[in-house]
């Protein structure tokens, strides 16, 4: 039995080999035709009787044919593809891809095209790529066939809509079909019900197919054009909108990374921490460290890099946080004007220390690629750099939310907020409360580093972006309040980006800041006031 079951495999494997192997030599013996070509018409004929075996081998040869690639060696007629070099063609064969040698011009003859020619093999190549196994690549082929409308592909188009089993991309088929109907010569009634199905697509691409229509054709088929084309723009007007709202929510969250930190020591302390925007910016060189040590040593880890620049972003800049406020802001308190320079000079010393040791140039750091791409729901871009960074800022408002609210330290906080002086009758340790709670803003600010390194360029001026919309997310919501740096730093984001087409981004946040000043004249402690005696009185 198990003789037999082994004849029967070899018998099986001898069959493929040698049906492969008939396919292979039928597919040599037409592509030797282009050696006795005479003219553009017998290189057509020849195109598409390669196109009529439906093999996606034959790709590699027509695509380079039409790219002007494709020699005859004068020795024995062989057709090759060529690649040109320093006074030579390095020669390929035209199926296997694998290299034959090399040839000097004179030794070869280029098979010259034509544009109908080149409009032909693109036509070829989008018919053998209508037919593929991967669907991805029928989608492609279908969205380039949109894009490129051609009444030759109404044939191909035809053929595999008949074809296809996937719903989705037969879809997308139908709507390529549509588009080249537009550009035929075919009746008024199909045109009309190709001007729906494009309309029904929604997009704006569909837009631009169905302006050019409506600019060449008349009667009912130009007005139809017209009525699909103001049923989509109301459609992208309200998906604008959601991708306005979509990218505020985003800057929001950005703002929200680099604000909580500052709510926190500003609120608690009351110190006006000019150099908050540079313990983002040691977090964001924290996290290009990281990434260099793992690209020269540990390649494979690439992916794990931000995992990894996390708690390490974290912990310098809480150091060098901690040590800010031991070495300069204990001497300053109750003095905000003196803090403000104090911090102020600090920030420049920590940016010319970092041009110092890194450079005044930007900094490459990576995305991993669980951070890379996008994808989109209806017209709607979302890119996955952004989404993580919300779901980390609202993770990172979430934890520090718990630490606040749950345990004793965020207590002896919350007290030294609300009244310091009975806070420290009561056994509290202020000065410690104060220095941990800088380290700890900014602490929170290096692991905001980390995420505006995905967005923005890694530089030593990177800080000095986000300081001004920091304050301005704190004191909106509310100093010392993180529901209302929450609230604050979406809202502001919103509004940022509904006026930005309007007024440009500059003059969008002159008009923010102008609100804001008008809100504090009506509600002077923000959104969200903090309750206690001392902050009331």
């Amino acid at each position: 039995m198990t003789l037999i079951r082994a004849g029967l495999t070899l018998l099986f494997l001898l069959t493929t080999l040698s049906s492969s192997g008939a396919a292979d030599a039928d597919l040599r013996g037409i592509i030797a035709k282009f050696a006795t070509v005479t003219d553009f018409s017998e290189t057509g004929a020849v195109v598409r009787e390669l196109t009529a075996t439906g093999d996606p081998a034959v790709e590699r040869p027509l695509a380079a044919l039409a790219d002007g690639n494709l020699y005859v060696r004068t020795a024995d007629s062989m057709v090759l593809v060529g690649k040109e070099g320093d006074g030579s063609v390095q020669l390929f064969d035209p199926l296997s891809g694998e290299a034959v040698g090399q040839a000097s011009e004179e030794d070869i003859t280029k098979i010259t095209v034509n544009n109908t020619l080149r409009r032909t093999i693109r036509d070829a190549l989008g018919t053998l790529t209508l037919g593929s196994k991967d669907p991805t690549v029928r989608v492609a082929a279908a969205d380039t066939m949109f894009k490129t409308p051609d009444t030759a592909n109404i044939e191909p188009l035809d053929a595999a809509i008949a074809s296809e089993s996937v719903a989705s991309v037969k879809a997308l088929l139908e709507q390529a079909r549509a588009a080249s109907i537009l550009v035929s010569d075919k009746p008024d009634a199909d045109k009309l019900a190709a001007i729906a199905l494009i309309g029904a697509r929604g997009d704006r691409n569909a837009v631009s197919l169905l302006t050019s229509v409506e600019a060449s054709a008349s009667g009912a088929v130009k007005g139809a054009a017209t009525a699909a084309i103001a049923s989509i723009n109301s459609t992208l007007a309200i998906w604008d909108a959601g991708q306005n709202i979509w990218y505020g929510i985003s800057l929001g969250s950005v703002l929200l990374l680099a604000a909580i930190g500052l709510a926190i020591t500003f609120g608690v302390m009351g110190v006006i921490n000019m150099a908050h925007g540079e313990m983002v910016m040691l977090g964001a060189y924290t996290t290009f460290v990281v990434q260099q040590v793992i690209r020269t040593s540990f390649p494979g880890l690439f992916d794990w890099s931000l995992v990894i620049a996390l708690p390490l972003a974290f912990l310098v800049s809480a150091l060098i946080g901690l040590v800010i406020e031991r070495g300069v802001i204990r001497f300053l308190y109750g003095r905000p004007l003196e803090t403000l320079l104090a911090t102020w000079g600090v920030s420049l010393i920590l940016q010319q220390a970092v041009r110092s040791i890194f450079g005044p140039t930007n900094q490459e750091v990576g995305n991993p690629s669980w951070m890379s791409g996008s994808f989109a729901i209806g017209q709607l871009a979302i890119t996955w750099n952004r989404l993580w960074i919300l779901v980390f800022a609202l993770a990172v408002f979430g934890v520090l939310l718990y630490v606040m609210k749950r345990t004793p330290w965020g207590l002896q906080m919350r007290a030294v907020t609300a009244n310091r002086r009975m806070a420290a009758s009561m056994g509290i340790r202020t000065p410690w409360v104060d220095a941990l709670t800088f380290a700890l803003g900014s602490g929170i600010a290096g692991i905001a580093g980390v995420a505006l390194s995905q967005i923005d360029n890694v530089s030593p001026n990177l800080g000095r972006g986000y300081i001004i919309d920091s304050f301005m997310v704190v004191v909106f919501g509310g100093v010392g309040n993180l529901w209302g740096t929450l609230v604050g730093a979406f809202s502001l984001g919103i509004v940022n980006k509904f006026l930005e087409p309007y007024a440009g981004a500059v003059l969008g946040k002159i008009v923010v800041l102008v609100l804001i000043i008008l809100f504090i004249q009506k509600r002077p402690r923000g959104l969200f006031a903090l309750k206690g005696r001392a902050v009331e009185a």
